[in-house]
């Protein structure tokens, strides 16, 4: 690990040999060759085209095993991954934020056995900047650019900067993951990072919410049933033809276009066009499209509801008000959970889940023992370790709270 002088630029890293894609069959025969041949974890990198197309499927696949050398693969060029599935099957996959990756490697038929994160390893040791560059620059003492990181990959040919930048994003991984390792025994927090790789690997994908078009940033502007109906067939509208070309949807029509024209809805498909509020790329382009969404949504008798039922708890800031009993647990167990996560090197949120921890605030009618705190802090998806090493001092700060009397309420007079 360099420790270079305070104050001097940092060496960049560099790709360890001449980048190019694997995008034909000899090619990739090859690469599985090499994957196979090579010893110990792989490393394992994905980029997508985020922000530019509808679907979260890999446009680039990066991977480096000593022995091995660097594979940057096309999937798009290809019917199956089985073969590479085969060759890396049974290693440790070495990613950063894997939970980002893992989705559209399952998508094309790679699964891990086993994952060493090394986002999620940085944040246990404690670091107060975990994105690849800043554990690089940390661990390894070396400069890496990040400046690609939003680019669209699904761009061919891609570029030889891009090309660079995804190479490296694996080829250091190998060596980031050995020194947090030696961190994480030397701290005591193998055991811990297990079970935290464990989980990630093992999440499941969250169910599709029912009406995915509820989720429209701003909706809570649009008033009535009428004017929602209309929101929701613009989405609609919006989302189906996003998917048929393979577009990110806000590419096509902002947010904020749907919501101002289910706000105030146009009279005719010339004031729609009109509406300067209605804009993005596509806005004219296929205001036939747009207005028959309109006019779907004023005509239908299917109309959404104004309010609908969620579980989701409310922000803690109006707890106070909503649930004063809530809000004293809440303010008694989070500076107990606080103080365990400085105790032990680790961000508050990486120690429990914030969800749960307001969970257990939310629904605890009464102060409650141990056990029973354990039990509802496992129900709520904190792992072995984070029940250990909360559940007692949740149920103290609990037992405190309860015996909290608030000041009575002045008597008339």
């Amino acid at each position: 690990m360099t420790d270079p002088a305070e104050g001097a630029p940092l060496p960049d890293a560099k790709p360890a040999q001449p980048v190019e894609v694997v995008d034909d069959l000899a090619g990739y025969r090859d690469a599985v060759e090499r994957i196979a041949a090579g010893t110990g974890p792989i490393a394992v990198d994905a980029e997508r085209a985020s922000g530019f197309r509808f679907s979260q499927r890999a446009y680039l696949i990066q991977l480096y095993r000593r022995g091995s050398g660097t594979v940057l693969l096309d999937p798009i060029a290809f019917d199956d991954l089985d073969d590479l599935a085969t060759a890396m099957s049974g290693a440790e996959w070495v990613l950063h934020a894997a939970s980002q990756d893992l989705p559209c490697l399952l998508e094309v038929g790679l699964v891990p056995e086993r994952i060493f994160d090394t986002e999620l390893g940085a944040r246990l040791l404690g670091f107060e900047r975990v994105g690849l560059g800043a554990v690089v620059e940390r661990l390894l003492g070396l400069h890496l650019a990040k400046e690609h990181s939003a680019a669209d990959w699904s761009t061919r040919p891609l570029p030889t900067p891009w090309l660079v930048y995804a190479a490296l994003d694996v080829e250091l991984l190998l060596d980031v993951r050995d020194a947090e390792e030696a961190l994480l025994i030397e701290t005591g927090k193998t055991e811990i990072a297990d079970q935290e790789f464990r989980s990630v690997r093992m999440k499941e994908a969250k169910p599709a919410p029912a009406e995915p078009w509820r989720r429209l940033s701003g909706l809570h502007t649009v008033r009535g049933a009428r004017n929602l109906a209309v929101a929701r067939a613009l989405w609609q509208a919006r989302d189906a033809y996003a998917r048929e070309i393979d577009t990110a949807p806000g590419r096509l029509v902002p947010d904020a276009s749907l919501v101002s024209a289910a706000r105030t809805p146009p009279a005719s498909k010339r004031e729609l066009a009109a509406m300067r509020t209605f804009s993005g790329r596509a806005s004219r382009s296929e205001i036939d499209r747009w207005w028959a969404a309109v006019e779907a949504g004023l005509a239908t008798d299917d109309l959404p509801a104004t309010r609908v039922q969620s579980d989701t708890l409310p922000p803690p800031r109006s707890w106070a008000d909503r649930n004063p009993e809530a809000d004293r647990r809440l303010k008694a167990v989070r500076p107990a959970v606080a103080a365990i996560a400085e105790g032990m090197s680790l961000p508050a949120e990486n120690l429990l889940p914030p969800e749960a921890l307001r969970r257990v605030s939310w629904e605890t009618p009464l102060a409650m023992s141990k056990d029973e705190v354990a039990e509802l802090l496992s129900a709520h998806g904190a792992r072995p370790w984070q029940v250990v090493a909360t559940a007692q001092a949740i149920a103290d700060a609990l037992v405190a709270a309860a015996q909290e009397v608030p000041d009575p309420a002045p008597s008339p007079s």
